[in-house]
């Protein structure tokens, strides 16, 4: 089942890959990907609801039109779908678990732990001057994964410890003890001083990183 979310002028597809009761686990995927079709083998565990949002410009969600995407605003995709969701446990792919880490900062009340994995997306980072970076993108027919898109997601400029201050805002106002679990085994910078800030936890497996939230 498939339930529209209306974020401005976007339509978010909101993709149910298995009902349940309790606390959903809301899939968020990487850079140029859509939510799975079915439940992924490392979340058969999960007792409850399992969802998967598809991020604007991605999979069955709408292109808005002249790019203009940034972490952030994916970050309010999340949002939107946790207020659609109620609290929930959050697992991201490469960029999308940029994005779980962000939302769980800003939603320390929502997010009942935030998992982050590998997956294509954010290498981000950046500590110094950059030369600017002018595109020019052309289709009559935008279709997702948006080009705009996977020009303007595929790298940041923001330092790591951007990343680190809403992981600190995580261990800081969550009400669980550690409320960010990291299995990603490429960390660049933003994802080293992720793993580095206390309350942090790693794990081998996207499976046993879960497992974590599952009470």
């Amino acid at each position: 089942m498939t339930t529209t979310l209306q974020h401005n002028a976007v339509r978010l597809a909101l993709h149910e890959l298995r009902g349940g009761t309790g606390r959903p686990l809301l899939l968020l995927h990487g850079l140029g990907e859509a939510t799975p079709a079915e439940v992924p083998p490392w979340a058969q565990g999960w007792p409850g609801p399992v969802c998967g949002l598809d991020f604007t410009g991605h999979g069955a969600s709408t292109v808005p039109e002249g790019g203009g995407y940034s972490c952030e605003v994916l970050m309010a995709d999340a949002d939107a779908a946790l207020a659609h969701l109620g609290p929930s446990t959050v697992v991201g792919r490469g960029l999308g678990g940029y994005v779980a880490l962000l939302i769980a900062g800003a939603r320390p009340s929502l997010v009942e732990g935030a998992v982050i994995g590998d997956g294509p997306g954010l290498a981000g980072g950046g500590t110094g001057l950059h030369s600017a970076v002018i595109l020019e993108l052309r289709s009559d027919v935008p279709v997702p994964p948006d080009p705009w898109a996977m020009a303007e997601l595929s790298r940041d400029l923001r330092p790591p410890d951007y990343a680190s201050s809403f992981a600190r805002q995580a261990t800081q106002l969550s009400s669980r003890p550690e409320p960010i679990a990291v299995c990603a085994r490429w960390r660049p910078p933003w994802l080293e001083a992720v793993v580095a800030e206390p309350g942090v936890v790693t794990a081998p497996t996207l499976e046993r990183a879960v497992a974590l939230y599952v009470r």
